[in-house]
């Protein structure tokens, strides 16, 4: 895996069924971007199955640093979230929620038959879900007066670089966006090009 690719989803995966032993186990994967995103999936899909004994989910948050939670929602411990974040890891996904909900059909599974059950159900939602590469990129601002707009315009066009943001009043301030592996080099050619101010957005 490159170091500045990762993989996510823009939208939410179909729904999918899994069943096993009159239990049946709907799956969804949702794009989210904060800890608020998962509480706002979670109401949905409880409201949508509100007979459902167990909503069990698994999340990763962040790009170059993530982190994660894993929910087994009532069933035994370790049988449901960490079976669900497996497959989360398998595919290599981030920024992702993954949601299996359960109705018991009556058979109690045990807990490999869980584990086997919750894992299949996440592998199929998540088979469901169009997954992108996107490129991790970096953010710097420009400051620099009009005289130099020319100058500032040719690097952005030689080296296709994205603005966006522009405010242009007494001096002009561009905010542009360039993969993490070009950062260093655009921040040279910046920094050597007289009277234009470059400093990254943290």
């Amino acid at each position: 895996m490159k170091e500045d690719i990762y993989k996510t989803i823009d939208i939410a995966s179909q729904e999918t069924l899994f069943k096993e032993k009159g239990s049946k186990f709907f799956g969804y994967a949702f794009p989210v971007s904060s800890e608020e995103d998962v509480k706002g999936c979670l109401e949905v899909l409880k409201k949508k199955h509100h007979s459902a004994r167990h909503f069990c989910y698994a999340y990763q948050l962040g790009v170059a640093q993530t982190s994660y939670r894993a929910n087994d929602d009532g069933e035994p411990n370790n049988s449901a979230g960490l079976p669900i974040y497996g497959q989360i890891q398998s595919f290599q996904v981030t920024n992702i929620l993954v949601v299996s909900v359960r109705y018991f059909g009556g058979t109690k599974l045990g807990v490999g038959g869980l584990i086997a059950a919750y894992k299949k159900s996440a592998q199929f939602a998540l088979e469901a879900s169009e997954i992108l590469e996107k490129t991790i990129n970096v953010q710097f601002k420009l400051t620099f007066n009009y005289d130099l707009m020319n100058s500032v315009m040719r690097i952005v066009k030689e080296k296709q670089i994205d603005i966006i943001y522009q405010k242009l009043e007494v001096d002009c301030t561009y905010i542009i966006s360039v993969r993490k592996k070009h950062a260093k080099n655009t921040y040279q050619i910046f920094d050597t090009l007289y009277k234009v101010v470059i400093k990254e957005m943290v």
